[in-house]
């Protein structure tokens, strides 16, 4: 029986978080710090042709006044065609998008410096812009990185001879991930040795970008980052402001701190792109695919190339023989896009699953049934059987506990009150990933134990569960195993995005554990009278103290003495996980199933999420405390996502209007009301060791179409431009 895992477990960082013992980027106390503040453009694009810094140099406390004149070289310059490019900050005259980083003022405060920031006075050379993406879809490109841009079998002779077609657009606007903790980084030089503090999903992705960006070996370059308070994606790529803090601390040559405000985390970190799709699905009368083409469309900046793979889930989630789903990115005036939880496939799967929803009214079949008639028992797209999938029983599952059986499909045919009353529901599909990761176990004789490996926690819980896996496999509590992340220091690990953090840091952990038992077992096995004598690694686990045998724990020994007649007092791993051989002979993914029931207001338009069951297959669960925790998160964003959620772009001056969390609408506590999540454990040997699938984008992937086909339920008016606000609905 697991002694840890599989078990509700509270955060073993959740003291230190509450009483502030955790430090986050811009907290840690560096002696004779200066505090950067940045100037940002006021045009989308064109040129700076004067800039005056005087008053601000001049000014109380102000230490010095970067800008393109006079800033220090950072990275090889890039040109596109023979035109610059915006790759590092300050490094041309040229304006890319508006909110553009285009000076940083250095002074002994911060408040010196953001006051001395507006005396830097700009002219500019405006150009003309456009940040609309439905003006750019004529200039749009095909995307062959993450789109495939083949069709699969014949869907446009396909779609002919269906009997049944359903034909649809769907709109999702810019959306920001507006963590709590504003993106901040500390930077200080000893010789040619430099140490970053920053905000990052990936320690080692930033070590590598600052290399490149300074000119300086990675081995010369720590970057630390133990706490992260939210990112969502928006910490996965390393951000302009690390590389301006460690070239103003270079060139200063005392440490130096920049923290974004809650404005220029707007154009700081990327967001989800504006995104454009069109649907068409063929069926025959019973609702059985016969052909769907998947069209889309978002935006990229100007100056970098970027694709979330809107469309990639298309290809996996329903049985068909015709698939089309060709993504094209369009050029716009505005900064780059990133990653946003459940990237590309929460966007495509709403158009997907509203033209589903369509699709079962269209052919009067349960929604629910559309979807077992669809039902992929093996890949579609590449024929390959599944490590495993349990998406049947969570159709079953949450039908059940949500009581779909009572639902009249009529639009507009339930009410509490004078409140309409609308069920929808949907599916969801992420990726089961696994990333090559290391980590280090040092056991030590008087039963404690250290691990590290260079992750990061960003807030789903990884000190937690890498504890756990730990604890298990070395046979020890948890208050005795310390588990570290956030360092260049530590073993390579990747970026913690795609939910794959705890299949592949937690193999590299569990590796190492096991690694130690076998080194114990040999050690062991040098008395000629161990009573472990004959056994292999795999038939003996650590625990309280011994070395014992699994089926027969009688036959035992003493770590503590084993080591010591060893001569020695720790035993020090360095474990590399690698995803097997085996995994590529299957298609790895998580499914789950999401019921909404909303109430409508049918006098005000207002839409309220009264209920969620969401239930989710997604391997092992070995913190269901946390676990839970995930899928409530991503049940809270897609309410979000389907109801409020849009940032606005004035597009006349290409300058975004509510960067701020005043006009940025998100969920707050008065907006969620009851959400259940339920796990349909599976058994896989295949997908990883620990058998383990990553949660944390999956219970926001089917949320915003789920609602959106309640409120069609409820309303009889289909929206398929998010956010589904009040003035949509009257």
């Amino acid at each position: 029986m697991p002694r840890h895992l599989g078990k509700e477990t509270p955060r073993v960082d959740g003291i230190a978080k509450v009483t502030g013992k955790a430090k986050y980027a811009a907290e840690f106390q560096v002696p004779h710090l200066a505090y950067g503040f940045l100037v940002m453009s006021s045009i989308a694009k064109g040129r700076i042709s004067a800039i005056d810094t005087q008053a601000a140099q001049a000014a109380d406390g102000v230490v010095h006044v970067f800008t393109h004149l006079n800033a220090g070289r950072l990275g090889p310059a890039q040109s596109r065609n023979g035109r610059v490019q915006w790759a590092w900050p300050l490094q041309s005259d040229r304006v890319f998008f508006s909110n553009q980083p285009i000076a940083l003022v250095v002074a002994e405060t911060y408040e010196q410096a953001r006051y001395a920031s507006r005396l830097v006075k700009v002219t500019y050379e405006p150009e003309a812009h456009e940040t609309d993406l439905y003006k750019a879809l004529d200039r749009a490109e095909p995307d062959p990185r993450t789109a495939s841009g083949q069709s699969k079998g014949s869907p446009d002779a396909a779609m002919k001879t269906a009997s049944v077609k359903i034909e649809a657009e769907y709109r999702i606007p810019i959306e920001h991930h507006n963590p709590i903790e504003p993106h901040a980084a500390i930077a200080f030089w000893e010789g040619d040795q430099l140490t970053i503090f920053d905000k990052t999903q990936e320690v080692y992705g930033v070590q590598k970008h600052l290399a490149e960006g300074l000119g300086i070996p990675a081995d010369n370059i720590r970057v630390i980052s133990p706490f992260v308070g939210g990112a969502f994606g928006a910490s996965l790529k390393p951000n302009y402001y690390p590389s301006l803090t460690a070239m103003a601390a270079r060139e200063l040559r005392r440490p130096v701190k920049i923290a974004f405000t809650r404005a220029q985390m707007f154009t700081g970190h990327g967001y989800r792109p504006s995104t454009f799709q069109k649907i068409t699905l063929g069926a025959d009368e019973d609702g059985k695919l016969e052909a769907i083409v998947h069209e889309a469309y978002h935006n990229t900046s100007s100056f970098e190339e970027f694709s979330d793979a809107t469309t990639g889930a298309t290809r996996h989630i329903y049985a068909c023989a015709h698939i089309s789903n060709p993504l094209k990115v369009a050029r716009t005036d505005l900064a780059t896009p990133t990653w946003m939880r459940a990237p590309g496939t929460v966007s495509g799967m709403f158009a997907l699953e509203s033209a589903m929803d369509e699709l079962a009214y269209a052919v009067k079949v349960d929604p629910i049934e559309l979807r077992l008639i669809n039902y992929a028992d093996v890949d579609p797209e590449t024929g390959k059987s599944f490590s495993s999938k349990a998406l049947r029983d969570c159709y079953q599952l949450g039908a059940e506990k949500f009581g779909w059986a009572d639902r009249n499909p009529e639009p507009r045919s339930m009410r509490d009150g004078h409140l309409l009353v609308g069920w929808g529901m949907a599916s969801a599909v992420w990726g089961a990933g696994q990333q090559p990761a290391s980590a280090r176990v040092t056991y030590r004789a008087d039963g404690t134990a250290s691990v590290a490996s260079a992750a990061s926690d960003i807030g789903p819980g990884t000190y937690t569960v890498m504890t756990m896996i730990a604890a298990e496999y070395l046979g020890l509590r948890l208050e005795q195993v310390k588990f570290e992340l956030g360092d260049t220091h530590f073993p390579r690990a990747p970026a913690q995005g795609g939910s794959w953090t705890t299949s592949s840091v937690g193999s590299a952990v569990h590796g190492a554990a096991l690694a130690i038992t076998a080194k114990l077992l040999k050690l062991a096995n040098q008395d000629p009278n161990s009573p472990l004598r004959d056994l292999e690694a795999a038939d003996v686990e650590m625990l309280d103290g011994h070395l014992r045998q699994k089926s027969d724990p009688s036959r035992s020994v003493l770590i503590s003495q084993v080591m010591d007649s060893a001569g020695t007092s720790e035993i020090t791993e360095n474990y590399d996980a690698l995803p097997s051989p085996e995994r590529q002979n299957y298609t790895s993914l998580a499914h789950g199933a999401q019921f909404v029931e909303v109430k409508v207001d049918p006098n005000l338009g207002t839409v309220k999420v009264a209920r969620v069951i969401a239930v989710a297959a997604c391997g092992k669960i070995l913190n269901p405390l946390a676990s839970h925790s995930q899928e409530i998160g991503g049940v809270v964003w897609g309410i979000g996502m389907a109801l409020e959620e849009a940032t606005e772009v004035d597009h006349r001056y290409g300058r975004i209007m509510n960067a701020n969390l005043q006009h940025y609408h998100v969920p707050v506590n008065a907006d969620i009301h009851s959400i259940e999540t339920i796990f349909v454990e599976e058994e896989d040997t295949i997908v990883n060791p620990l058998g383990v699938k990553g949660m944390g984008e999956l219970g926001m992937v089917g949320m915003s179409a789920a609602i959106a086909n309640a409120v069609f339920h409820a309303t009889g008016r289909r929206i398929r431009d998010l956010p589904i606000t009040p003035d949509k609905l009257l």
